[in-house]
C-alpha cells in the first residue's frame, strides 16, 4: 500500500495545508467538498505538491517535518511557483509573535 503526503493551498486565505493519506484521490475530494473541519473554510484548495511513499512510518515522518519550521522556506518557494504561475501577486508570510 502506498502513502501519500500532499501540500494544499487555500486560495481563500493562502495559506498552506500539509497532510497524509493512503488514498490521495478520496482525501483531496473531501478537503474540497468541506469535509475535513482544518480546512473548510479555506476552500477552494489547490493540490501543490504530493510525495509517495511506500512505508506508512516514512509517510509520516515526511509529514511532520513539513509541518515543522525547518520546511517553511520549501513550502513558501512552492506557494510563490504556484501563485507567479497562475498570475498572483507575490505575498510573504509574517511569522506569529
Amino acid at each position: 500500500m502506498s502513502y501519500f503526503v500532499y501540500i494544499l493551498l487555500g486560495l481563500k486565505d493562502k495559506r498552506l495545508y500539509v497532510g497524509c493519506t493512503s488514498n490521495l484521490e478520496n482525501r483531496l475530494a473531501r478537503h474540497n467538498s468541506g469535509g475535513v473541519p482544518a480546512t473548510r473554510l479555506r476552500r477552494p484548495l489547490v493540490l501543490l505538491r504530493s510525495e509517495e511513499f511506500k512505508d506508512k512510518s516514512e509517510a509520516y515522518s515526511r509529514e511532520r517535518f513539513l509541518k515543522s519550521l525547518w520546511s517553511a522556506r520549501f513550502k513558501n518557494k512552492l506557494k510563490q511557483e504556484y501563485l507567479n504561475k497562475v498570475g498572483h501577486q507575490q505575498i510573504y508570510i509574517r511569522a506569529k509573535p
